[in-house]
């Protein structure tokens, strides 16, 4: 019998700004309707669904896909992005006023994740009660293949050393064990297999002094360990945002995908088809936005 590859969209770092924003929201609404009416089976988004870690952002996020019938386990996977996370504003003031310790920080941002997660716990466990945290693994069973999707958060807290601009990313060490234990592995065993992380994995990396330093403060520290646990994981496909590129490349045998910016290029998103057997294509869809 054959069946029709499984279409997957996928876009990245929205930065709602608020409901003042019409124009912004309006082309949401288009082009969740053109997935729709385009007959994609899922939806990806990576990241930065909000610009200031807003959740009334969030809200508007949520509401959008419910209005389109997207709010559903099997049709949508969200992940956090530093923008959902970080408001850089308030931490700078914060920290000026206060000078708050590290270990103080990290409570305020592992409230912040708790809350993200479970805000958007129907898309993430599709359980009331179930998990609700990074990482997590959402396996979906289409007719013509059986589909993985790999969560990781790659956003740490702020620091005015290390992560001055809130845009360094690195995957914990706990993550990394949960997604090699030898009971994730056995689960993922005859899936395609796509990972999802905010971070890209690459940059500019230009001889440029200006772009270097531009490097650093958007950089996946441990991106070395996270490109280990997905070829340890056959991953065939990464999907991230962060660098508002839309880009295809190949590292080590793995396609990674940048969703580019929905905030900066809301006519463009990349297009996914998978087939059985492991096969699959991808290209960046142009559709026209009126107004």
């Amino acid at each position: 019998m054959i069946t029709e590859p499984i279409k997957i969209a996928h876009i990245s770092d929205l930065h709602i700004l608020g409901k003042q924003d019409r124009r912004q929201l309006d082309d949401l609404d288009r082009l969740f309707a053109h997935f729709n009416i385009s007959g994609f089976d899922h939806l990806v988004i990576t990241g930065d669904l909000s610009n200031s870690s807003n959740p009334e952002e969030w809200r508007i996020v949520k509401e959008k896909l419910e209005s389109h019938g997207l709010y559903h386990w099997d049709k949508t996977t969200v992940i956090a992005g530093n923008h959902d996370l970080i408001n850089l504003e308030e931490e700078m003031r914060f920290y000026n006023a206060l000078n708050p310790l590290p270990l103080l920080r990290k409570k305020a941002f592992d409230r912040k994740m708790a809350a993200f997660c479970t805000f958007f716990q129907e898309l993430i466990s599709g359980e009331e009660h179930g998990e609700r945290a990074f990482p997590f693994v959402k396996i979906i069973n289409y007719p013509s293949v059986r589909i993985a999707f790999v969560a990781l958060n790659s956003v740490y807290p702020w620091y005015p050393a290390d992560n001055p601009l809130g845009a360094r990313g690195v995957i914990s060490a706990g993550q990394l064990r949960a997604l090699s234990a030898q009971s994730t592995l056995a689960s993922l065993k005859e899936c395609f297999v796509i990972g999802l992380c905010h971070h890209a994995y690459r940059v500019y990396g230009t001889d440029s002094l200006i772009d270097q330093a531009f490097d650093w403060t958007m950089e996946l520290k441990n991106r070395e360990e996270f490109l280990a646990l997905m070829q340890t994981m056959q991953a065939k496909l990464v999907l991230h945002g962060h660098f508002h590129r839309f880009q295809s490349y190949v590292v080590n045998g793995i396609t990674f995908i940048n969703g580019g910016s929905f905030r900066y290029t809301p006519q463009r998103y990349s297009e996914l088809l998978i087939a059985g057997q492991g096969e699959f294509s991808q290209k960046f869809i142009n559709f026209g936005l009126s107004g």
